[in-house]
């Protein structure tokens, strides 16, 4: 049985300047979620790790999908791989920025 192909992504080609205001408009714990959710965790497992509640992380997510104008989950590891905000390997790490106090 074959599917249909998978819905092509809105934000593949985000601009520079998209991911340049994105960066500067996530909190530090915004980042913290962008990088589990890039890790492949799920809201649930998200909350347990953070010993927040899934509403929170919930409204996080949301949030962050729309400062970053991904339109989903891997649209926003798009993202996080392209502004260098997770790594994928040794040669492509970077560190999170710490939130200015």
């Amino acid at each position: 049985m074959t599917g249909s192909p998978a819905p092509e992504i809105d934000s593949q080609n985000l601009t520079d300047e998209v991911i340049e205001s994105a960066q500067h408009d996530l909190s530090k714990r915004e980042l913290e979620i962008v990088e589990l959710v890039a890790a492949g965790l799920t809201n649930q497992e998200i909350s347990q790790r953070l010993e927040i509640s899934k509403r929170t992380v919930d409204n996080h997510v949301s949030n962050i999908l729309s400062k970053t104008a991904a339109g989903n989950r891997v649209a926003l590891v798009r993202w996080a791989l392209q502004s260098g905000k997770v790594c994928i390997d040794e040669l492509n790490c970077c560190r999170l920025p710490d939130a200015p106090v």
